[in-house]
């Protein structure tokens, strides 16, 4: 059964700023490490995140998938792009990493890549 990715992403960017209303020196430490490794450089940002896509479906993380799957179309990435990014996760995976990219990541895909042509 498919996941509805639209309200795991939603959830997550909710959940961060629910958390910093308590905890904001905590999140605001965690956003700034964010900032720092997404911040373009030798790696522009598309590259950033679809390293991000692979490494979220070798460690087989939910929310990771989903925002970076979201973000790395926002960069520019394609389809194609992201898929072969996660195909790199199989190599090293195997078969838990090809399950969350065919199912989760598939679900993804079709959810966000209109959003950003």
């Amino acid at each position: 059964m498919a996941k509805n990715v639209r309200e795991i992403l939603n959830d997550f960017v909710g959940g961060l700023g629910a958390l910093a209303e308590t905890n904001g020196e905590m999140v605001g430490a965690f956003m700034g490490l964010l900032g720092a490794a997404y911040a373009p450089s030798a790696l522009d940002v598309k590259s950033k995140e679809l390293i991000s896509v692979a490494i979220g479906c070798y460690n087989r993380c939910d929310y990771c998938i989903v925002y970076h799957s979201y973000k790395a179309f926002e960069a520019g990435a394609t389809k194609e792009e992201i898929l072969e990014a996660a195909m790199v996760s199989v190599a090293f995976g195997g078969g838990p990493s090809m399950a969350y990219s065919v199912t989760l990541l598939a679900d993804c895909i079709k959810e966000f890549e209109n959003d950003f042509k």
